[in-house]
């Protein structure tokens, strides 16, 4: 394998998908992130994490729809472009639903303890969202059951 193809073409290789997604996924983490600082730290406070993080995560969707779409799957399993939309933002509403269990939990086990709950959430709910985030679209929205490319 080559190091330009990592970066560079259409691929059905999964390894090249997942780097790709990586990278994907950490641009929509900067957006979730910072937007959740923003809303969480500057504007409504500890009595709205989870608001916070619920449209935060909503904008990082967005991002990662139109990169992925671009750069890291390029064969859907549906051709219409909004049909192909609601279908990702609903694996992403499975990913939302984890970050928000994820946030709850930790703001009842850990709020009365420490002002890092926060932090501490937004890394466990970020991990676990992105592993069912990539493979749930993989597997369920963009493989067309093609060969593996050994790219």
């Amino acid at each position: 394998m080559k190091i330009k193809n990592l970066f560079v073409g259409e691929t059905d290789n999964t390894f090249i998908q997942f780097f790709r997604y990586i990278f994907v996924g950490g641009l929509a983490t900067v957006v979730d992130w910072g937007l959740s600082a923003v809303l969480f730290y500057l504007c409504f406070g500890q009595q709205f994490a989870v608001l916070c993080n619920g449209l935060s995560f909503v904008a990082g969707l967005i991002v990662n729809y139109f990169i992925s779409t671009f750069w890291v799957f390029s064969n859907s399993k549906i051709k219409n472009k909004f049909i192909e939309f609601i279908s990702f933002a609903a694996i992403g509403v499975v990913g939302l639903l984890i970050t928000l269990g994820v946030t709850y939990a930790f703001e009842w086990l850990l709020a009365d303890k420490t002002s890092l709950y926060q932090m501490i959430a937004k890394v466990s709910s970020t991990a676990l969202s992105f592993l069912w985030n990539f493979f749930a679209r993989k597997f369920l929205l963009f493989n067309n059951n093609k060969k593996e490319s050994s790219d």
